[in-house]
Protein backbone atom coordinates (compact mmCIF):
# COMPACT_ATOMS: atom_id res chain seq x y z
CA UNK A 1 0.00 0.00 0.00
CA UNK A 2 0.69 3.68 -0.52
CA UNK A 3 0.03 6.25 2.20
CA UNK A 4 -1.19 9.78 0.02
CA UNK A 5 -0.77 12.33 2.42
CA UNK A 6 -1.22 15.80 2.80
CA UNK A 7 1.36 17.47 0.56
CA UNK A 8 2.73 21.08 1.73
CA UNK A 9 0.59 23.95 -0.27
CA UNK A 10 2.06 26.97 0.75
CA UNK A 11 4.33 28.78 2.62
CA UNK A 12 2.64 29.26 6.58
CA UNK A 13 0.11 26.76 5.64
CA UNK A 14 0.38 24.00 8.24
CA UNK A 15 -3.86 22.95 8.33
CA UNK A 16 -6.18 21.99 5.35
CA UNK A 17 -9.59 20.58 5.10
CA UNK A 18 -10.99 18.07 3.13
CA UNK A 19 -13.13 20.00 0.70
CA UNK A 20 -14.44 17.15 -1.69
CA UNK A 21 -13.17 13.34 -2.40
CA UNK A 22 -13.26 12.93 -6.36
CA UNK A 23 -12.83 9.51 -5.93
CA UNK A 24 -14.93 6.86 -4.01
CA UNK A 25 -13.06 3.27 -2.15
CA UNK A 26 -12.48 0.79 -4.41
CA UNK A 27 -12.44 3.26 -7.41
CA UNK A 28 -8.85 2.34 -9.99
CA UNK A 29 -7.35 5.86 -10.54
CA UNK A 30 -4.77 6.56 -13.08
CA UNK A 31 -1.19 8.18 -12.14
CA UNK A 32 -1.97 12.17 -11.51
CA UNK A 33 -5.76 12.24 -11.38
CA UNK A 34 -6.62 14.04 -8.48
CA UNK A 35 -7.77 12.55 -5.59
CA UNK A 36 -9.06 14.95 -3.12
CA UNK A 37 -9.43 18.80 -3.14
CA UNK A 38 -8.07 20.35 -0.07
CA UNK A 39 -8.81 23.53 1.10
CA UNK A 40 -6.40 25.98 2.46
CA UNK A 41 -6.56 29.41 4.14
CA UNK A 42 -5.79 30.79 0.92
CA UNK A 43 -7.52 28.55 -2.00
CA UNK A 44 -8.27 24.80 -3.40
CA UNK A 45 -5.76 22.76 -4.05
CA UNK A 46 -6.12 19.17 -5.51
CA UNK A 47 -3.65 16.03 -4.95
CA UNK A 48 -3.11 13.59 -7.62
CA UNK A 49 -2.80 10.18 -7.49
CA UNK A 50 1.30 9.02 -7.33
CA UNK A 51 0.37 5.54 -8.82
CA UNK A 52 -1.90 4.29 -10.85
CA UNK A 53 -4.60 1.83 -8.73
CA UNK A 54 -7.39 1.22 -6.57
CA UNK A 55 -8.23 3.51 -3.70
CA UNK A 56 -8.53 0.84 -0.80
CA UNK A 57 -8.99 3.35 2.21
CA UNK A 58 -9.97 6.81 2.99
CA UNK A 59 -8.11 8.29 6.46
CA UNK A 60 -9.72 11.91 5.97
CA UNK A 61 -13.11 12.17 5.47
CA UNK A 62 -15.13 15.26 4.23
CA UNK A 63 -14.94 18.48 5.92
CA UNK A 64 -12.44 17.16 8.37
CA UNK A 65 -9.10 18.98 9.11
CA UNK A 66 -5.69 17.80 8.55
CA UNK A 67 -2.06 18.68 8.84
CA UNK A 68 0.58 19.05 6.42
CA UNK A 69 2.19 15.25 6.63
CA UNK A 70 -0.96 13.52 7.66
CA UNK A 71 -2.06 10.54 5.34
CA UNK A 72 -5.22 11.45 3.32
CA UNK A 73 -5.79 7.28 1.93
CA UNK A 74 -3.98 4.46 1.26
CA UNK A 75 -3.59 3.27 -2.65
CA UNK A 76 -2.93 -0.24 -3.97
CA UNK A 77 -0.43 -0.11 -6.91
CA UNK A 78 -1.88 -1.46 -9.94
CA UNK A 79 -2.27 -2.04 -13.82
CA UNK A 80 -5.65 -0.52 -15.38
CA UNK A 81 -8.38 -2.70 -15.47
CA UNK A 82 -8.73 -4.91 -18.64
CA UNK A 83 -11.36 -3.77 -20.98
CA UNK A 84 -13.03 -7.30 -21.34
CA UNK A 85 -12.93 -8.36 -17.92
CA UNK A 86 -15.72 -5.74 -15.85
CA UNK A 87 -14.59 -6.19 -12.16
CA UNK A 88 -17.68 -6.96 -9.80
CA UNK A 89 -19.15 -3.48 -8.98
CA UNK A 90 -19.34 -1.40 -5.45
CA UNK A 91 -22.49 -1.87 -3.84
CA UNK A 92 -25.49 0.84 -5.29
CA UNK A 93 -25.79 3.72 -2.87
CA UNK A 94 -26.65 6.88 -2.79
CA UNK A 95 -23.98 8.85 -5.24
CA UNK A 96 -23.43 6.57 -7.35
CA UNK A 97 -21.96 7.67 -10.71
CA UNK A 98 -23.88 5.41 -12.63
CA UNK A 99 -25.07 6.93 -15.47
CA UNK A 100 -28.91 6.51 -14.81
CA UNK A 101 -28.65 7.92 -11.42
CA UNK A 102 -27.98 11.25 -10.75
CA UNK A 103 -24.32 13.05 -9.69
CA UNK A 104 -24.55 13.82 -6.03
CA UNK A 105 -22.04 16.06 -4.44
CA UNK A 106 -20.28 14.62 -1.24
CA UNK A 107 -22.47 16.72 1.49
CA UNK A 108 -26.11 16.17 0.02
CA UNK A 109 -24.99 12.31 -0.17
CA UNK A 110 -24.31 12.20 3.71
CA UNK A 111 -27.34 14.50 4.43
CA UNK A 112 -29.91 12.10 2.20
CA UNK A 113 -27.73 8.59 3.85
CA UNK A 114 -28.69 10.13 6.83
CA UNK A 115 -32.98 11.35 6.15
CA UNK A 116 -33.10 8.13 4.05
CA UNK A 117 -34.30 10.40 1.33
CA UNK A 118 -33.68 8.31 -2.48
CA UNK A 119 -31.85 10.70 -4.73
CA UNK A 120 -34.85 10.42 -7.18
CA UNK A 121 -37.35 12.44 -4.82
CA UNK A 122 -34.38 15.24 -4.98
CA UNK A 123 -34.84 18.06 -7.97
CA UNK A 124 -30.96 18.49 -8.89
CA UNK A 125 -29.74 22.06 -9.40
CA UNK A 126 -26.25 21.67 -9.90
CA UNK A 127 -24.57 21.77 -12.75
CA UNK A 128 -24.69 18.92 -15.15
CA UNK A 129 -27.71 17.85 -13.06
CA UNK A 130 -25.80 17.55 -9.62
CA UNK A 131 -27.53 17.36 -7.04
CA UNK A 132 -26.15 19.97 -4.01
CA UNK A 133 -25.99 20.03 -0.67
CA UNK A 134 -28.99 22.96 -0.26
CA UNK A 135 -30.89 20.49 -2.94
CA UNK A 136 -31.17 18.16 -0.21
CA UNK A 137 -31.73 20.25 2.72
CA UNK A 138 -34.37 21.21 0.63
CA UNK A 139 -35.81 17.98 0.11
CA UNK A 140 -35.23 17.56 3.62
CA UNK A 141 -37.72 20.42 4.60
CA UNK A 142 -40.05 19.72 2.00
CA UNK A 143 -40.91 15.94 3.19
CA UNK A 144 -40.85 17.49 7.36
CA UNK A 145 -43.44 20.06 5.78
CA UNK A 146 -45.48 17.51 4.66
CA UNK A 147 -45.13 14.89 7.26
CA UNK A 148 -48.81 14.50 9.31
CA UNK A 149 -49.37 15.76 12.11
CA UNK A 150 -50.51 12.73 14.56
CA UNK A 151 -52.21 14.35 18.08
CA UNK A 152 -50.02 12.90 21.22
CA UNK A 153 -50.85 13.41 24.47
CA UNK A 154 -49.45 15.89 26.97
CA UNK A 155 -47.19 13.81 28.35
CA UNK A 156 -45.23 13.03 25.44
CA UNK A 157 -45.14 16.97 24.35
CA UNK A 158 -41.55 17.07 25.12
CA UNK A 159 -40.17 14.07 23.98
CA UNK A 160 -42.20 15.03 20.42
CA UNK A 161 -40.79 18.73 20.35
CA UNK A 162 -37.09 17.37 19.42
CA UNK A 163 -37.60 14.24 17.99
CA UNK A 164 -34.42 13.67 16.32
CA UNK A 165 -30.92 15.37 17.72
CA UNK A 166 -27.40 15.09 16.33
CA UNK A 167 -24.50 16.02 17.16
CA UNK A 168 -23.46 19.45 17.14
CA UNK A 169 -19.68 18.74 15.80
CA UNK A 170 -20.29 16.71 13.40
CA UNK A 171 -22.44 18.87 11.18
CA UNK A 172 -25.48 16.53 10.67
CA UNK A 173 -28.97 18.00 10.75
CA UNK A 174 -30.78 18.92 13.72
CA UNK A 175 -34.53 18.36 12.96
CA UNK A 176 -37.30 19.36 15.16
CA UNK A 177 -40.62 17.46 14.26
CA UNK A 178 -43.06 19.63 16.02
CA UNK A 179 -42.46 22.63 14.12
CA UNK A 180 -40.31 21.56 10.86
CA UNK A 181 -37.59 23.03 11.43
CA UNK A 182 -33.76 22.16 9.96
CA UNK A 183 -30.38 23.24 11.80
CA UNK A 184 -26.93 21.83 10.49
CA UNK A 185 -23.72 23.09 12.49
CA UNK A 186 -20.41 22.38 10.27
CA UNK A 187 -17.02 24.02 10.66
CA UNK A 188 -16.45 27.19 8.84
CA UNK A 189 -13.77 26.60 5.87
CA UNK A 190 -10.58 26.91 5.38
CA UNK A 191 -11.13 30.29 3.20
CA UNK A 192 -13.77 31.34 5.41
CA UNK A 193 -11.63 31.35 8.78
CA UNK A 194 -9.17 33.24 6.83
CA UNK A 195 -11.64 35.58 5.69
CA UNK A 196 -13.30 36.29 8.90
CA UNK A 197 -9.54 36.45 10.69
CA UNK A 198 -8.62 39.30 8.18
CA UNK A 199 -11.37 41.45 8.25
CA UNK A 200 -11.38 41.41 11.98
CA UNK A 201 -7.65 42.40 11.70
CA UNK A 202 -8.75 45.28 9.44
CA UNK A 203 -10.89 46.83 11.98
CA UNK A 204 -8.78 46.07 14.65
CA UNK A 205 -5.20 47.69 13.67
CA UNK A 206 -6.42 50.55 10.96
CA UNK A 207 -8.22 53.76 11.55
CA UNK A 208 -10.55 52.76 8.60
CA UNK A 209 -12.83 56.08 7.02
CA UNK A 210 -14.77 55.85 3.92
CA UNK A 211 -15.95 58.70 1.71
CA UNK A 212 -18.05 58.60 -1.25
CA UNK A 213 -18.64 59.94 -4.94
CA UNK A 214 -20.86 59.57 -7.93
CA UNK A 215 -20.02 58.39 -11.17
CA UNK A 216 -22.18 59.03 -14.76
CA UNK A 217 -21.14 56.26 -16.54
CA UNK A 218 -23.05 57.14 -19.87
CA UNK A 219 -19.47 58.10 -21.90
CA UNK A 220 -18.49 54.41 -20.77
CA UNK A 221 -21.55 52.97 -21.64
CA UNK A 222 -21.58 55.07 -25.46
CA UNK A 223 -18.11 54.10 -25.63
CA UNK A 224 -18.89 50.15 -24.96
CA UNK A 225 -21.82 49.84 -26.90
CA UNK A 226 -19.82 51.67 -29.94
CA UNK A 227 -16.91 49.34 -29.48
CA UNK A 228 -18.56 46.13 -28.33
CA UNK A 229 -18.56 43.98 -31.33
CA UNK A 230 -15.18 45.46 -33.06
CA UNK A 231 -13.27 44.45 -29.63
CA UNK A 232 -14.69 41.16 -28.86
CA UNK A 233 -13.96 40.20 -32.44
CA UNK A 234 -10.44 41.40 -32.29
CA UNK A 235 -9.47 40.17 -28.78
CA UNK A 236 -11.70 37.19 -27.84
CA UNK A 237 -13.53 39.04 -24.74
CA UNK A 238 -16.07 41.66 -24.00
CA UNK A 239 -15.49 44.85 -23.28
CA UNK A 240 -16.74 44.93 -19.51
CA UNK A 241 -17.04 47.93 -16.84
CA UNK A 242 -13.71 46.20 -14.58
CA UNK A 243 -11.10 47.19 -16.99
CA UNK A 244 -12.26 51.12 -17.18
CA UNK A 245 -12.09 51.32 -13.24
CA UNK A 246 -8.80 48.93 -13.19
CA UNK A 247 -6.90 51.50 -15.73
CA UNK A 248 -9.03 54.50 -13.98
CA UNK A 249 -7.30 53.09 -10.56
CA UNK A 250 -3.86 52.86 -12.14
CA UNK A 251 -3.95 56.18 -12.96
CA UNK A 252 -5.05 57.88 -9.56
CA UNK A 253 -2.91 55.73 -8.06
CA UNK A 254 -0.08 57.06 -9.71
CA UNK A 255 -1.22 60.70 -8.94
CA UNK A 256 -1.35 59.39 -4.87
CA UNK A 257 1.16 57.06 -4.19
CA UNK A 258 0.01 57.12 -0.17
CA UNK A 259 -2.87 55.63 -1.63
CA UNK A 260 -0.75 52.31 -3.01
CA UNK A 261 1.33 52.27 -0.11
CA UNK A 262 1.31 50.29 3.08
CA UNK A 263 2.62 50.34 6.82
CA UNK A 264 4.87 48.64 7.33
CA UNK A 265 6.91 48.68 11.15
CA UNK A 266 7.60 52.22 11.21
CA UNK A 267 8.46 52.36 7.73
CA UNK A 268 5.76 53.26 4.96
CA UNK A 269 6.45 51.33 1.92
CA UNK A 270 5.98 53.50 -1.48
CA UNK A 271 5.19 50.58 -4.44
CA UNK A 272 6.09 52.06 -7.98
CA UNK A 273 3.82 49.14 -9.46
CA UNK A 274 0.13 48.73 -9.71
CA UNK A 275 -1.25 44.80 -8.51
CA UNK A 276 -4.71 45.42 -8.27
CA UNK A 277 -6.83 42.70 -6.51
CA UNK A 278 -10.57 41.92 -8.37
CA UNK A 279 -12.84 40.57 -5.37
CA UNK A 280 -14.75 37.89 -6.72
CA UNK A 281 -17.46 36.10 -5.77
CA UNK A 282 -16.17 32.09 -5.90
CA UNK A 283 -18.02 28.46 -5.13
CA UNK A 284 -16.49 28.97 -1.37
CA UNK A 285 -17.37 32.71 -0.84
CA UNK A 286 -15.34 36.33 -1.30
CA UNK A 287 -12.43 35.92 -2.97
CA UNK A 288 -9.55 38.64 -4.06
CA UNK A 289 -7.21 36.75 -6.98
CA UNK A 290 -4.41 39.71 -8.26
CA UNK A 291 -3.90 41.15 -11.62
CA UNK A 292 0.15 41.96 -11.37
CA UNK A 293 1.43 45.41 -12.78
CA UNK A 294 -2.08 46.51 -14.65
CA UNK A 295 -0.45 49.39 -15.61
CA UNK A 296 1.52 47.34 -18.31
CA UNK A 297 -2.07 45.65 -19.30
CA UNK A 298 -4.02 46.48 -22.08
CA UNK A 299 -7.62 46.38 -21.47
CA UNK A 300 -7.91 42.92 -23.34
CA UNK A 301 -5.28 41.45 -20.95
CA UNK A 302 -7.59 42.80 -17.90
CA UNK A 303 -11.05 41.64 -19.06
CA UNK A 304 -9.39 38.66 -20.04
CA UNK A 305 -7.01 38.08 -16.76
CA UNK A 306 -10.74 38.83 -14.85
CA UNK A 307 -12.57 36.43 -17.15
CA UNK A 308 -9.81 33.31 -16.11
CA UNK A 309 -9.72 34.21 -12.49
CA UNK A 310 -13.73 34.29 -12.72
CA UNK A 311 -13.71 31.01 -14.74
CA UNK A 312 -11.42 29.65 -11.54
CA UNK A 313 -12.87 30.63 -8.74
CA UNK A 314 -16.49 29.14 -9.67
CA UNK A 315 -14.93 25.64 -10.26
CA UNK A 316 -12.25 26.28 -6.76
CA UNK A 317 -9.48 26.21 -9.31
CA UNK A 318 -7.61 29.31 -7.84
CA UNK A 319 -4.19 28.69 -6.28
CA UNK A 320 -2.73 30.40 -3.47
CA UNK A 321 -0.65 32.39 -5.50
CA UNK A 322 -3.12 34.30 -7.25
CA UNK A 323 -4.51 35.64 -4.15
CA UNK A 324 -1.10 36.72 -2.55
CA UNK A 325 0.12 40.33 -2.65
CA UNK A 326 -1.67 43.00 -4.01
CA UNK A 327 -1.32 46.84 -3.82
CA UNK A 328 -4.94 47.98 -4.47
CA UNK A 329 -8.44 46.23 -4.23
CA UNK A 330 -11.42 46.78 -6.19
CA UNK A 331 -14.70 45.14 -5.20
CA UNK A 332 -17.69 45.59 -7.32
CA UNK A 333 -21.34 44.70 -5.04
CA UNK A 334 -22.98 46.50 -7.91
CA UNK A 335 -23.80 43.02 -9.54
CA UNK A 336 -25.37 41.85 -6.76
CA UNK A 337 -27.59 45.11 -6.34
CA UNK A 338 -25.73 47.16 -3.82
CA UNK A 339 -26.35 50.59 -4.59
CA UNK A 340 -24.10 51.61 -1.48
CA UNK A 341 -21.83 50.13 0.88
CA UNK A 342 -18.78 50.95 2.73
CA UNK A 343 -15.95 48.12 1.76
CA UNK A 344 -13.25 46.77 4.14
CA UNK A 345 -9.68 47.26 3.27
CA UNK A 346 -7.38 43.94 2.68
CA UNK A 347 -4.50 44.34 4.89
CA UNK A 348 -1.95 45.28 4.68
CA UNK A 349 -3.06 47.46 1.73
CA UNK A 350 -4.32 50.90 2.70
CA UNK A 351 -7.19 51.15 0.55
CA UNK A 352 -10.43 49.95 -1.10
CA UNK A 353 -12.49 50.91 -4.07
CA UNK A 354 -16.48 49.49 -3.66
CA UNK A 355 -18.37 50.28 -7.30
CA UNK A 356 -22.40 50.23 -6.67
CA UNK A 357 -25.27 49.59 -9.58
CA UNK A 358 -26.09 51.16 -12.15
CA UNK A 359 -28.94 53.52 -11.41
CA UNK A 360 -31.12 56.10 -13.43
CA UNK A 361 -31.12 59.50 -11.76
CA UNK A 362 -32.51 62.66 -12.44
CA UNK A 363 -29.27 65.20 -12.78
CA UNK A 364 -28.88 68.47 -13.31
CA UNK A 365 -27.13 69.16 -15.92
CA UNK A 366 -26.32 72.81 -17.82
CA UNK A 367 -29.47 74.04 -15.81
CA UNK A 368 -31.71 71.20 -16.93
CA UNK A 369 -33.05 68.12 -15.35
CA UNK A 370 -31.29 64.76 -17.37
CA UNK A 371 -31.88 60.99 -16.48
CA UNK A 372 -28.31 59.73 -16.32
CA UNK A 373 -27.02 56.27 -15.54
CA UNK A 374 -25.40 56.67 -12.24
CA UNK A 375 -22.80 54.69 -9.88
CA UNK A 376 -22.00 55.44 -6.35
CA UNK A 377 -18.39 54.91 -5.65
CA UNK A 378 -17.06 54.28 -2.16
CA UNK A 379 -13.28 54.59 -1.27
CA UNK A 380 -12.26 53.21 2.04
CA UNK A 381 -8.94 53.99 3.51
CA UNK A 382 -6.98 53.88 6.24
CA UNK A 383 -6.64 56.95 7.78
CA UNK A 384 -3.02 56.46 9.53
CA UNK A 385 -1.65 56.81 6.02
CA UNK A 386 -4.21 58.60 3.76
CA UNK A 387 -5.03 61.82 4.47
CA UNK A 388 -8.63 62.97 3.69
CA UNK A 389 -7.97 65.49 0.63
CA UNK A 390 -5.76 62.66 -0.53
CA UNK A 391 -8.56 60.16 -0.22
CA UNK A 392 -11.33 62.58 -2.21
CA UNK A 393 -8.84 63.82 -4.51
CA UNK A 394 -8.27 59.76 -5.42
CA UNK A 395 -11.80 59.18 -5.72
CA UNK A 396 -12.66 62.26 -7.98
CA UNK A 397 -9.56 61.13 -10.22
CA UNK A 398 -11.80 58.19 -10.97
CA UNK A 399 -14.82 59.57 -11.42
CA UNK A 400 -13.53 62.35 -13.59
CA UNK A 401 -11.64 59.84 -15.99
CA UNK A 402 -14.46 57.14 -16.20
CA UNK A 403 -17.02 60.51 -17.12
CA UNK A 404 -14.23 61.05 -19.88
CA UNK A 405 -12.55 58.28 -20.89
CA UNK A 406 -9.93 59.99 -23.80
CA UNK A 407 -8.13 61.16 -20.73
CA UNK A 408 -6.70 57.39 -19.95
CA UNK A 409 -4.92 57.67 -23.47
CA UNK A 410 -4.39 61.31 -23.65
CA UNK A 411 -2.66 60.97 -19.73
CA UNK A 412 -4.24 64.51 -18.53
Amino acid sequence: MIEVKVPSVGESISEVQIGQWLKREGEWVAQDENLVELETEKASVQVPAPVAGYLRKITKQLEEFAAVGDTLCELEPAAAPQTDVKPAPPPAAIGSSDASSPRIMPAAKRILEEQNISPDKVTATGPGGRILKEDAQLAVAQRADTTPTVSQPASQSLETEIATKADSTSGTLTKSVGNSRVEEVKPLSMIRRTIAARLVQAQQTAALLTTFNEVNMQPIMELRKKYRDAFQERHGVKLGFMSFFAKASVEALRRFPSVNAEIRGNNIVYRHFQDIGIAIGGGKGLVVPVLRNVELMSFAEVERTIGDFAGKAMQNRLMPEDLEGGTFTISNGGVYGSLLSTPIVNPPQSAILGLHAIQDRPMAVDGQVVILPMMNLALTYDHRIIDGREAVSFLKTVKEICEDPTRLFLEV
